[in-house]
């Protein structure tokens, strides 16, 4: 069984808080993540992922997307989320 996991980009973001979505630390969050970003953050560690422009999360008005990343059985989402993050701090450098 293959696993499909959702990444928003209110997961990542630094204006967010805790209760409003964010999944990271503030330390770890990211100013404005962009789907295109998260996506090749997901394919550097080594997961498929897919991006979806025109869907927006449950507590947004606006659509701004979200990335599935396919066939990460061995990671939690956290992890997951986690890994994104850090990724895109090294791809803003």
């Amino acid at each position: 069984m293959t696993v499909e996991n959702v990444i928003w980009p209110r997961y990542l973001d630094a204006s967010l808080t805790r209760s409003d979505g964010r999944r990271v630390s503030l330390r770890d969050a990211i100013e404005d993540p962009e789907v295109d970003e998260i996506a090749e953050a997901v394919q550097q560690i080594g997961y498929d992922a897919v991006i979806e422009h025109d869907v927006a999360h449950p507590r947004e008005w606006g659509a701004n997307g979200r990335v599935i990343v396919k066939g990460a059985d061995d990671s939690s989402k956290n992890d997951l989320v986690q890994a994104v993050a850090a990724y895109i701090h090294l791809l803003r450098e």
